[in-house]
């Protein structure tokens, strides 16, 4: 296990309700709000009707950069900064999912820079100082709502690029599993697969004899395969909501990477896809992850997929190691294909025309992987893929 410092700084006001302290947790932070939040989703389910009910009974003034994208573009980044210093915004409040939280966190890092927004997000060293997020979750996915990172896509550069600053991490978040009721199958379904995904990619890591965090990150897969399924059939199931949603921040507000390394591979491959195609993350993510696995499966990485196998889906431990790891990596895309995702990126509207570029810049981006892979061994999984 690595040494490693704690630090989850976001508060958490959970369950049903408890928007009503959205009000003063602002006024912490000043009086000034910047609101951001998607293509009105949040309007249609009243959810925008009782976050500025709020704001105005805390006596609040706010702009509002509504607009952002599913893969959020810095455009509308810039435009939020340019919001934040004409308003002298004091405080981004974010509602939506993981994109509107995203753009949010780079529009405050944006705020009060003398740098382009692009700039910062290529380079975070030239984050100085981040206006205070505070963000309200409608969407169980990515993890946003509880960690330091953003990621933002620029169409113009065909790049989708992460960029991360402790002073990104909301002081906030508000995580009300009703919002998510609204949520279609397919949202759920991916946003699932995200999650799943963000905990894999964890749990997939060099370093041995960290079994309890281990533990954790089986205990999350194992709620996603449960629950997963039951909020897709039940939109309206607030145990299946809640533990989606709750699961979503657990897998990637750092504690799974505590005593670990942290070099992701199906990340920055999907990456790729949604820079290209524009594709919804965790749908690249469930078609990706089984083929990254069934590649880097050998006899190195071989007790891993066992115990991924024995201890996520229940898998015969008396059965044949390899037999196990292969059977766990076919129940996981049989898992994702039972939510109603398609598993081939052909039937996502992905061809060959752009898998060689994809794969180049992919490779330039994966930083220490569980498995060294080169722009051919990425080439190799996109086409196993399609």
């Amino acid at each position: 296990m690595l040494n490693f410092l704690y630090d989850i700084p976001t508060k958490v006001y959970f369950g049903e309700g408890e928007i009503k302290h959205l009000g003063e947790a602002l006024k912490e932070y000043g009086k000034r709000v910047l609101l951001v939040y998607g293509g009105g989703s949040i309007k249609r389910t009243g959810i925008y009707d009782r976050v500025t009910a709020c704001l105005k009974e805390a006596g609040l003034f706010w702009a509002e950069c509504g607009g952002v994208e599913p893969n959020p573009r810095i455009e509308t980044v810039r435009r939020g900064i340019a919001l934040c210093k004409k308003e002298q915004i004091d405080v981004v409040l974010a509602v939506g999912g993981g994109s509107s939280i995203d753009c949010a966190k780079v529009i405050a890092a944006g705020a009060n820079s003398a740098y382009d927004a692009w700039e910062l997000v290529k380079d975070k060293t030239k984050i100085e100082s981040v206006l205070p997020v505070i963000a309200v979750l409608t969407l169980a996915a990515t993890g946003s709502e509880m960690d330091a990172g953003a990621v933002i896509s620029n169409p113009e550069t065909m790049e989708k690029l992460g960029v991360a600053n402790p002073g990104m991490a909301p002081k906030y978040a508000f995580m009300d599993p009703t919002y998510t009721y609204s949520v279609s199958p397919f949202q759920t379904a991916a946003g699932t697969a995200d999650i799943m995904s963000h905990t894999i990619e964890s749990y997939f890591q060099k370093e041995t004899g960290n079994d309890l965090t281990d533990t954790f990150a089986e205990g999350i897969l194992k709620t996603c395969v449960k629950y997963g399924p039951i909020a897709v059939a039940e939109p309206k199931n607030y145990t299946a909501r809640a533990n989606l949603m709750w699961a979503g921040s657990w897998a990637i507000n750092n504690l799974l990477k505590y005593g670990k390394g942290n070099g992701w591979s199906c990340h920055p491959m999907e990456h790729e896809l949604s820079a290209y195609y524009d594709m919804t993350h965790g749908l690249g993510l469930a078609i990706l992850t089984p083929h990254w696995m069934r590649y880097i499966l050998s006899e190195e990485t071989l007790d891993r997929f066992v115990s991924f196998g024995v201890e996520v889906f229940g898998i015969d431990r008396t059965l044949p190691k390899m037999e196990i790891a292969h059977r766990g990596i076919d129940a996981l895309a049989a898992f994702f294909r039972s939510l109603g995702l398609v598993s081939t990126l052909k039937e996502a509207g992905v061809g060959e025309e752009h898998l060689e570029a994809m794969a180049e810049h992919a490779a330039k981006l994966m930083k220490n992987p569980y498995v060294a892979l080169s722009k051919e061994d990425i080439l190799k999984i996109y086409r196993a893929a399609l």
